[in-house]
């Protein structure tokens, strides 16, 4: 799918799913006090899942973080989950903070079934995880795969791709459809990776910045949640 496609389908604006304003402490992530740290919730928060939701006026409060994931997510180690706000999380989706820290900035989309998963290494006596840091304006396709260490901002990952182990994607990057990045590849900044194995196969446009910042800003505004 070319950037271009992307920008201009207004039908992905509107896309329902069915969604909850996240209450961090009911779902066990970390909350960021008035001088901008964060602190992991309690254990009594995490066990306690039938607390009432926010109400409709704190929902819409300025200061809320205004996340935005379905309930038919899967959220695994939620307390090592950190979502930077606006970011949409859709059904399906699987985000694997059990197994090391995710941290995702603002305004990212993860589509449905994708799979957020933290990179590993393996060593002489095991297996280690490491982090993943997703950047900020992030749009992941539906059923791909991330198993990078780092993802830049304004990076336009398609559809069914797979993002292997330690991959580094840097800022203003895209992934075409159907790709599969080897693990550790590096994808530097403004340029198009595709096929199997993935490799560069040209540039995108300098306002590519541009065109993500407009992108995931609109998808956020023109996102429905289903009626019920």
């Amino acid at each position: 799918m070319d950037l271009q496609d992307i920008y201009f389908d207004k039908s992905e604006y509107v896309e329902t799913v069915e969604l909850e304003e996240v209450n961090p402490y009911l779902r066990g992530g970390r909350v960021e006090n008035h001088l901008g740290k964060t602190t992991p919730s309690s254990p009594d928060r995490d066990s306690n899942l039938d607390l009432p939701v926010l109400s409709s006026r704190a929902q819409h409060d300025k200061r809320a973080s205004g996340n935005k994931v379905s309930k038919q997510t899967v959220l695994c180690g939620s307390q090592n989950i950190v979502l930077g706000g606006k970011v949409i999380v859709q059904s399906d989706a699987i985000i694997r903070g059990d197994l090391a820290n995710v941290r995702v900035g603002r305004h990212c989309i993860i589509s449905k079934r994708a799979v957020i998963r933290p990179p590993f290494k393996k060593f002489s006596k095991g297996v280690a995880f490491f982090p993943l840091h997703m950047g900020d304006h992030v749009f992941i396709g539906e059923g791909s795969v991330v198993n990078a260490a780092v993802v830049g901002s304004y990076v336009n990952i398609g559809k069914d791709c797979v993002i292997g182990r330690r991959c580094v994607l840097k800022d203003c990057c895209m992934i075409e459809d159907n790709t599969v990045l080897p693990p550790e590849t590096v994808v530097p900044p403004f340029t198009r990776y595709g096929g199997s194995p993935g490799v560069c196969v040209g540039d995108v446009p300098e306002c590519m910045q541009d065109l993500m910042l407009d992108y995931t800003r609109n998808y956020y505004q023109h996102f429905l949640p289903a009626l019920k």
